[in-house]
């Protein structure tokens, strides 16, 4: 049986070690924390389960909806599905009918919305015109806010609609985002199928949306998972790969490395020089913040959506976890490209974020307690011509999984487990056409 070894148990490590246990491999899948779904999971304090990010999944995301329901995921109950809504209550609200095809839906959805004048709707409309004549091709790749310019949106389609979105998908201010991979966003959620543009808003925590079933997929297709086990080096002076892993060793017929750029690069400096390009191209990526705030109110609170929309200055979405199979007044609010806070007190920013809320909710009560997670490296810095790594690395039987692999979509869940089905794959095809599938010898 074939042998392939996976580095870091996130969504693309995840999703590498489910796609080659069910084409047949064995896997080993290798985590150094003590805990898998990377930036995307649960996690517990103070005998009380918080997710680690606040995630929307697309109608578009069809890999990881495939993947979920391979690991026998129900989707019903694990993710709430709003035809496409964005709504700031008392400012902006756009409802795209379920009832039609797209695009026409969203069409509709932006000829009903309110809070637009006539001006800032058909503005919206032939800037997607536009971009659906070029093929949602940006060539040159250029910022989102330069391609808003040129396509004269107005500062209400830019604070309700566009900037929004942009920073919701891409984690990067739209000054400094790229339209190009922006421009693929919004071709994948509104040109296909109606439903691509839905808004899937997980109904459990992150672990038991993904990580949990895919676990035990693996396990039941006898893999194995090595926890607190980071890998050292890789030794690929042989026929198989080598492992290094606290000063033991193991031979696989191909690894998937699925884990953070930096910490690859270490891994795939090698004597000869021959990752020399690779490795540059991981050390270059920047980062961006993630903020979540979970702030509990008494249980009576509740938002007048499950998810709405926050037009102040410091955050953007915030989410009733209690609408949400969590506990009852627990809101979490989300601010993403957070670095303009970096330094802010977590007291402050939970103050901060509560008055925003109060002005939606003058009757709002004081909260009873505030947890703040920050995710210091919640994803790359989306930004114009980025370079990025594809799944083949120089090392022959090494393949590369990750949200910053690929090139046409941002640090999204369905990007990573994108990169992680092609690196299964193409590590899968390569030991079919170059090695023989043998045993190995595990840590």
């Amino acid at each position: 049986m074939t042998q392939v070894a996976v580095i870091g148990a996130g969504w693309a490590g995840l999703a590498a070690a489910v796609e080659l246990a069910a084409s047949g491999c064995r896997v080993a899948l290798y985590e150094a924390a003590r805990q898998c779904g990377g930036r995307a999971r649960g996690i517990t304090i103070d005998g009380t389960e918080f997710d680690n990010g606040q995630h929307i999944l697309l109608g578009a995301y069809g890999e990881t909806l495939r993947l979920i329901r391979m690991t026998g995921g129900d989707l019903a109950s694990l993710m709430l599905r709003l035809p496409l809504e964005l709504v700031y209550p008392g400012e902006f609200a756009l409802r795209a009918p379920a009832w039609l095809p797209a695009p026409l839906h969203l069409l509709a959805g932006l000829l009903g919305a309110s809070g637009l004048t006539w001006l800032d709707k058909l503005a919206a409309m032939r800037f997607m015109l536009a971009l659906r004549r070029s093929g949602f091709v940006i060539d040159p790749d250029i910022g989102v806010s330069d391609l808003l310019a040129r396509w004269g949106q107005t500062a209400r389609t830019r604070t309700f609609l566009w900037e929004p979105l942009c920073i919701a998908a891409l984690n990067t201010a739209p000054e400094v985002a790229s339209a190009r991979v922006f421009a693929c966003v919004l071709r994948d959620a509104f040109t296909h199928a109606r439903s691509d543009s839905d808004l899937l808003i997980p109904q459990t925590g992150l672990s038991a949306l993904f990580p949990d079933l895919a676990l035990r997929f693996v396990a039941k297709h006898d893999g194995s998972l090595h926890l607190g086990a980071p890998v050292d080096a890789l030794d690929i002076s042989g026929e198989r790969v080598g492992l290094h892993v606290d000063g033991k060793s193991a031979l696989y017929d191909a690894v998937v490395c699925a884990i953070p750029p930096r910490r690859a690069a270490a891994l795939f400096v090698d004597d000869a020089g021959v990752s020399r390009d690779l490795c540059r191209v991981l050390a270059a990526f920047e980062y961006e913040p993630i903020a979540t705030c979970y702030l509990q109110y008494p249980a009576s609170v509740r938002l007048m959506r499950p998810m709405i929309g926050l037009s102040g200055a410091i955050s953007q979405w915030a989410f009733d976890r209690g609408a949400l199979g969590g506990p009852a007044g627990l809101i979490a609010v989300v601010v993403s490209a957070a670095g303009h806070l970096r330094g802010l007190p977590g007291d402050a920013l939970a103050t901060a974020i509560d008055s925003e809320l109060r002005a939606l909710i003058p009757a709002l009560p004081a909260p009873l307690g505030h947890r703040i997670i920050n995710e210091k490296r919640g994803t790359f810095r989306c930004s114009p011509n980025l370079e990025r790594p594809g799944v083949e690395s120089p090392l022959a039987g090494v393949f590369l999984a990750g949200d910053h692999v690929l090139s046409d979509y941002p640090a999204t869940l369905e990007a990573a487990i994108r990169s992680g089905v092609a690196a299964a794959r193409a590590a899968r095809d390569w030991v079919a056409a170059k090695l023989p599938a043998t045993g190995c010898d595990e840590v």
